[in-house]
């Protein structure tokens, strides 16, 4: 094992349970890893090079790299020349479900640049509609090696990249590939390995399997052409998934309504028609499941999370929007916003990001992208800069008038400055709640009027 963050601790557990003796090095040995690794019984080296790092790939059957740890590894590149083989986290736990005793449970998988997370628990939630027990698994809170230990009845699995690269075998009998945009560029080597990483979500299924693709993505639809199992797609308009007469609409027939969504921006009626089809198509919920689901649904905490509307201005949580793609979406659903934008750099193109500027009548642009942010939205009246979070929603304060959307939709991850896009969110939170704290409290406004 390489790597002893979360997943990695929780993977290196698993691999002691299934009774496999395991060496785990990392490139950051802190005490807290040392204190984890004396826990679980086993060896930390501490960033192994050259004739070391060989000689300890050579010695194992396998080597299952951390999500957090790239393609351009020496771990990984020593594991490839040594033809020693490569698994994720996901692979382990597909391998060890299928000798489950009575059988594996069904899988379904979803992938994308944006949207998983919201797709991926809507999805359980319809599960859970049609009366089955069911998690949101892999790059949540709940690794898929934990999670098939638990009594479930069926798995959803956020996929990532990362932890599609390495899956030889991983399939799902459903499996949706929602869009595709640069990003993780400092992770993959280019955008090929990026996309091949993703199509591994197809490659193994059968062909009575599911393979559901976004019809307006060209790359997507390339791959779902490749794709060995029953190939469907979803969309607005032309898709076998899609919205007609004001219904959420599959191959079978109307399956609800979009005005009975809690909220129903382009992108939450396409992320629901990729939920029921995963459902549907894996023959696990019916429509009244899944209009149930829908009808009741809320969506995950910091995407496009309303924190409230004072003095006539509503102020927008994105902070998962960790790409230029997703925050384009967040911008497309209002008509005047100032924006809070930048972040980590991910060597990410941020142009995408400004293409409705005039939607934006202000940019505040911070952390270590804030120039390219800047650049990006050139035109825009006003761009300022400023050091964090706490500055930028002060200096929002002042400049949104009524009618205005502050929206925090930053195109970046957040680790220049905070330990994921949760805290970065959090802070962002409080920082709006307090800033109003003398003001009476926020409006109370109403699903319609948030769209």
């Amino acid at each position: 094992m390489y790597g002893l963050a979360v997943a990695g601790v929780a993977t290196v557990r698993a691999l002691i349970r299934h009774g496999v003796d395991v060496v785990v090095a990392d490139d950051d040995v802190t005490d807290q890893r040392r204190a984890i690794a004396a826990e679980l019984g086993v060896d930390l080296l501490e960033r192994p090079v050259g004739a070391e790092l060989d000689a300890l790939v050579r010695s194992c059957t396998l080597v299952s790299p951390a999500p957090g740890v790239p393609e351009t590894h020496p771990v990984v590149t020593a594991a490839q020349r040594l033809d020693v083989e490569l698994v994720s986290e996901i692979e382990l736990a597909y391998r060890w479900e299928q000798d489950r005793a009575g059988g594996p449970r069904p899988m379904l998988a979803i992938t994308g640049t944006d949207g998983k997370t919201t797709t991926t628990l809507l999805a359980v939630e319809m599960l859970r509609a049609a009366g089955l027990r069911s998690i949101d698994a892999g790059n949540t809170e709940t690794p898929l090696v934990e999670a098939i230990e638990l009594d479930l009845d069926a798995l959803v699995v956020e996929a990532t990249s990362f932890r599609l690269a390495w899956t030889p075998s991983f399939r799902a009998e459903a499996a949706a590939w929602l869009n595709l945009a640069p990003d993780h560029l400092n992770w993959h080597r280019s955008m090929a390995t990026y996309e091949a990483a993703k199509a591994q979500i197809f490659a193994n299924q059968r062909s009575t399997d599911a393979a559901i693709g976004f019809a307006d993505d060209e790359i997507v639809m390339r791959q779902l052409r490749r794709a060995p199992g029953r190939q469907l797609t979803f969309g607005l308009t032309g898709a076998e998934y899609r919205v007609a007469d004001g219904m959420l609409r599959g191959p079978s027939g109307d399956i609800a309504a979009v005005e009975a969504m809690r909220r129903s921006l382009p992108h939450d009626i396409t992320n629901a028609l990729a939920a029921s089809a995963l459902v549907l198509e894996a023959g696990l919920g019916d429509v009244s499941a899944i209009a149930q689901a829908v009808a009741s649904f809320t969506g995950p905490a910091h995407r496009l999370e309303y924190v409230g509307t004072w003095n006539d201005v509503a102020w927008y949580n994105d902070s998962k929007a960790t790409t230029p793609h997703a925050a384009s979406a967040a911008i497309s659903s209002f008509e005047h916003i100032v924006l809070i934008a930048g972040g980590y750099d991910k060597g990410v193109d941020l142009a995408p990001m400004a293409a409705e500027l005039d939607r934006v009548d202000a940019v505040i642009a911070l952390g270590a992208t804030a120039s390219a942010v800047a650049r990006a939205f050139d035109g825009v009246a006003r761009i300022d800069t400023v050091d964090g979070l706490a500055e930028a929603v002060s200096l929002a304060q002042g400049l949104a008038r009524p009618g205005i959307t502050v929206l925090l939709s930053p195109g970046c991850a957040s680790f220049d400055q905070y330990q994921g896009f949760e805290h970065r969110g959090n802070h962002f939170r409080t920082l709006v709640t307090d800033a109003h704290a003398t003001d009476d409290g926020p409006v109370a406004t109403t699903s319609e009027e948030q769209q």
